[in-house]
């Protein structure tokens, strides 16, 4: 709803495009500070803070039309302009989790947590979409509906400010690390993890939904409707590929897990844009995801397991950015492509191979390392 309240507020696109670029940069950093202090300071307190900072920025939004109000709520506040995971919650959760499970409990609780979150972001995504329009068929205007959901974001900020202040104190660590940016003698494994989570996010910047569901309009002429069908199968796929990979793991390994159904994963995306007609490009794609989230929660863990408790926060955190940066760099490139009709299907080539390349090199570096 986020776009539909800032242009009903007055925002022209360029100005909402530039607050929403603001915005997740400002995300970023916020989470990249909390998350590098949460071991040292205490990761309910980070967590609290993270959660007010929500509600500050969900109350402003809502009550201001002054650009520059909504530039220093945006930028300094958490809230998500891509409707995913933003913020210093999900790595200082999975810091919290790991304290408190035992390591060979620790893939599988990450699976569930997982598919959990791609639920309830499933959920949300939902229930805003239909109290709005809910509320504009009771004759409220448009605006005042989408006011309404970022008012219920602030709600739910608050109370997930309520939520953590009953967090257990089991789940802090008891002697915290000094380092630089919350590392110390991790440094060197978590800024190659970083670089390589990087190529890989960079990769799939090629290819998110949004391009690939494009792709399939340009190529077969797919409708919305269809576009959406096909969709949600192949996101309730990859959540349930989430649960399979914890008994792969403790099996196989966490690298090899990760490695072994990534790569099957990205030489699928490979032939999506070979197929001949929309079934077998179906079908393709379908297969690909049903294995392609196998190496979340195995990457997840395998971040906890190799460096020190009192630096997981920070570890976590750190590797998150990466990601992030990297993911928001590929669709600048990636628009070109898909706007040339010859070289609309060149992103799924350079998403494969270079997920191909951060395979080997994962395996190469971390395949021996305990």
């Amino acid at each position: 709803m986020l776009v539909f309240y800032l242009t009903d507020l007055g925002l022209s696109t360029p100005q909402t495009g530039m607050l929403l670029t603001l915005t997740l940069v400002g995300d970023t950093i916020v989470s990249l500070y909390l998350t590098t202090r949460a071991d040292r300071f205490g990761r309910r307190r980070m967590l609290i803070i993270g959660a007010i900072l929500m509600a500050a920025a969900g109350l402003t939004f809502a009550y201001t039309r002054n650009l520059v109000f909504l530039i220093v709520a945006g930028t300094i506040g958490v809230i998500s302009p891509s409707g995913n995971e933003v913020g210093p919650f999900l790595p200082i959760e999975q810091a919290a989790l790991s304290h408190v499970v035992p390591n060979q409990a620790r893939t599988t609780v990450f699976a569930w947590y997982t598919l959990a979150g791609s639920f309830a972001t499933a959920a949300g995504s939902l229930g805003g979409g239909m109290l709005s329009h809910l509320l504009q068929r009771a004759a409220m205007p448009p605006l005042e509906s989408y006011r309404v959901v970022v008012l219920l974001y602030a709600a739910l900020g608050i109370l997930l400010a309520l939520l953590f202040s009953r967090l257990s104190s089991a789940a802090e660590v008891s002697s915290p690390g000094a380092g630089s940016f919350g590392i110390d003698r991790s440094r060197d494994v978590v800024l190659k993890l970083s670089g390589l989570f990087a190529l890989d996010s960079f990769a799939g910047g090629f290819v998110v939904q949004s391009f690939a569901a494009y792709w399939f309009y340009l190529r077969f002429g797919v409708n919305p409707g269809t576009l959406g069908v096909i969709f949600f199968w192949a996101n309730v796929f990859a959540g349930v590929s989430a649960l399979l990979a914890s008994r792969l793991a403790s099996r196989f390994g966490l690298i090899r897990t990760m490695v072994f159904t990534h790569l099957p994963s990205n030489i699928l995306l490979l032939l999506v844009p070979l197929m001949p007609n929309l079934a077998l490009a179906v079908l393709v794609l379908l297969a690909r995801f049903s294995i392609s989230q196998m190496d979340v929660p195995t990457r997840q863990s395998y971040v906890m397991a190799v460096v020190r408790p009192d630096e997981r926060s920070a570890a976590a955190g750190i590797t998150g950015v990466a990601r992030t940066t990297g993911a928001a760099i590929a669709p600048l490139f990636a628009g070109f492509l898909y706007a040339r009709p010859p070289l609309m299907s060149v992103p799924f080539f350079i998403a494969g191979t270079l997920k191909i390349v951060y395979d080997l090199l994962l395996y190469r570096g971390f395949a021996g390392r305990r």
